[in-house]
């Protein structure tokens, strides 16, 4: 599993590739000792799983997250407990305490093992597949979520709903912007409104003027607009 440690203590840096130097999962591609350097290196390098410290010069390690479009993996190291119920917003595989305890290395690199996908690579260019992971931050909360999980975007005033999982939270991102990174082997644009994932589709009935209205998996209803209901006719016809 290629990986990147992001830390500012090359002290730090070096007793962790230590530890990971017994565990053969891991291969470590890539060390940065700030947030810029960091997102330079991911988006270069493209890891599976990046060890990241919170308290770094510059950007801290939730504010660089949040300027990444597809996430790797997340494990936080720092020396300070008291972002760890912050750090499972985001959503992290884990969060561990310097000075890191090998046998806790150890399971975090198993969790991230049992729950790695078949592929971590995007479908094509800068287009966001199923498996891709992207950060998203509303108010004090933040996720990191899996692209196939959103069940749908809509447009919220000059912001879109993201619906996954109970939560809602709103991006500052168009519908538009978001349309030109999403697979539509897995995304339908139903309307101006809505974009839905066609995987959570629980029902079709057809509607008004030849349109056709659609529920969801967790009951959200979405219009389909007359011209978009002929081209989901053809893509759900066998």
């Amino acid at each position: 599993m290629k990986s990147i440690i992001i830390e500012d203590s090359r002290l730090a840096r070096n007793e962790l590739k230590n530890l990971l130097a017994e565990i053969p999962e891991v291969e470590i591609i890539g060390e940065a000792a700030n947030a810029e350097e960091g997102i330079e290196m991911i988006n270069e390098l493209d890891p599976e799983l990046i060890f990241l410290d919170i308290n770094m010069p510059g950007k801290n390690g939730f504010e660089m997250l949040e300027e990444l479009d597809d996430l790797p993996k997340v494990i936080f190291t720092t020396a300070y407990d008291e972002y760890a119920i912050k750090s499972f917003e985001y959503n992290a595989l884990d969060y561990l305490l310097k000075p890191i305890n090998p046998e806790r290395l150890q399971k975090a690199i198993e969790k991230c093992l049992e729950n790695e996908p078949p592929s971590l690579k995007q479908d094509s260019g800068d287009e966001l597949g199923e498996d891709s992971r992207v950060f998203i931050k509303d108010g004090e909360k933040c996720w990191i979520v899996r692209v196939g999980d959103v069940r749908m975007f809509e447009v919220c005033g000059n912001y879109s709903r993201v619906h996954f999982e109970k939560n809602k939270p709103m991006i500052l991102k168009s519908l538009n912007q978001l349309e030109e990174k999403l697979s539509t082997k897995v995304f339908f644009r139903a309307n101006r409104q809505q974009i839905v994932n066609l995987k959570f589709i629980k029902n079709v009935e057809p509607w008004f003027n030849g349109r056709l209205k659609l529920e969801l998996t967790e009951g959200e209803e979405v219009e389909v607009s007359r011209r978009q209901a002929i081209r989901l006719r053809e893509l759900l016809t066998i």
